[in-house]
C-alpha cells in the first residue's frame, strides 16, 4: 500500500461518471480516473481504506473506497451529502476534476482472514467499504481463498438500499455467498425481509467456527450488532470492526479522531474488538 512522498498533495482524477444510489437522491458515486497512468499504478490499497477526496477551492472530506483493487481503471467512492465539500461534489458533472489523496488507514487484515468463513454486516451508508470486501472476495483469482461467505445488509427502508444492480447479482449467486437484505420498514413493492439487522443477524445464525464478522454501520447498529455475534460465538479477535465514521485528516495530525491514545485515520479505521476493548468506549 503505497501513497505519494508527499502526503498533503492528491493524484489528479476526473469524475467519469456519476450515479445516483438512493430515492432522496443524496448519495451518489462517483467514478474517477486518473489523470495519469502511472499515478493509479502508485495507488496501490486493499479493502478497508479510505482515502480524501479534495474539490478544488472547498476543500476535502475523507472518504472510504467503495471500488475494489481487482476493478482496475477508476476509484469508486460513494458520497452522502452533508456539508460544504460533499454538496459542491453533488454538484459537479462528468469531467471536472478533483483530487484523491491516499490511500489512507488500515485496510480489513486479510492475511489473517483467508482460510476462514466470512460474515460481512452492514447498514445504511456505511455499506461502502463493505462492498469493496464482497467485490474483492468474490473476485475469480480470490474466491478459493475465503470460506463461506455470509452478507447481512439493512437499510431504514427499500429507498436507501445501495448499489441495488450488484445487490441483486449477489442475491442470485447462491453458489459463491449468501445474501440477505433487510429494511427497517418496507412498502408495497418490497418482497424481502423487513426488521434490523441485529434481528435479522441473529435469525440467520451464521456459524461462529472458523470465522471472521466485518461490521460497519451506525453507531446505533454497531452497539446491538457485537452482543448478537458474541451471542452467536464469535470471539473479540474475530469481530472486525471499521470506523470510518471517525475520520477525519487521515495522517494523525489533527487529533479530532482520537479514541484514547489511539487515531482512527492512522490505527484504523479498522480495528477488532479485543483491540477496542483496550480503550475508551467512544465509538
Amino acid at each position: 500500500m503505497v501513497m505519494k512522498d508527499n502526503i498533503y498533495i492528491p493524484y489528479p482524477v476526473k469524475i467519469s461518471e456519476i450515479e445516483v444510489e438512493n430515492d432522496a437522491g443524496d448519495i451518489k458515486s462517483f467514478k474517477l480516473i486518473f489523470d495519469n497512468p502511472e499515478d493509479e499504478k502508485e495507488f496501490r490499497y486493499l479493502p478497508g481504506q479510505f482515502a480524501q477526496l479534495s474539490v478544488f477551492g472547498y476543500g476535502e472530506c475523507p472518504i472510504g473506497i467503495a471500488s475494489s483493487p481487482t476493478e482496475s481503471g477508476y476509484l469508486l467512492f460513494s458520497v452522502k451529502r452533508m456539508g460544504t465539500v460533499t454538496t459542491e461534489l453533488h454538484n459537479s458533472l462528468p469531467g471536472r476534476q478533483i483530487g484523491v489523496r491516499g490511500p489512507l488507514g488500515k485496510s480489513f487484515p486479510w492475511g489473517r482472514m483467508e482460510g476462514k468463513d466470512i460474515v460481512v454486516v452492514g447498514g445504511g451508508f456505511a455499506f461502502t467499504t463493505l462492498r469493496s470486501a464482497i467485490k474483492y472476495m468474490l473476485y475469480p483469482a480470490n474466491r478459493g481463498k475465503f470460506g463461506e461467505i455470509t452478507v447481512i445488509y439493512g437499510a431504514r427502508n427499500p429507498g436507501e438500499l445501495m448499489y441495488k444492480r450488484e445487490l441483486k447479482e449477489w442475491g442470485s449467486e447462491q453458489k459463491s455467498l449468501r445474501m440477505i437484505v433487510t429494511v427497517d420498514r418496507g412498502d408495497a413493492s418490497w418482497k424481502g425481509k423487513v426488521g434490523l439487522v441485529p434481528v435479522i443477524l441473529k435469525e440467520a445464525k451464521p456459524a461462529a467456527n472458523n470465522s471472521v464478522a466485518l461490521v460497519c454501520g451506525p453507531p446505533v447498529m454497531i452497539k446491538f450488532t457485537i452482543p448478537v455475534l458474541k451471542e452467536l460465538g464469535f470471539t473479540d479477535e474475530n469481530i472486525i470492526l471499521s470506523l470510518e465514521m471517525r475520520m477525519k485528516c487521515g495522517i494523525g495530525k489533527c487529533g479530532r479522531c482520537n479514541i484514547g491514545h489511539k487515531y482512527v485515520c492512522v490505527d484504523g479505521p479498522v480495528f477488532t474488538l479485543k483491540e477496542l476493548g483496550n480503550l475508551p468506549n467512544e465509538y
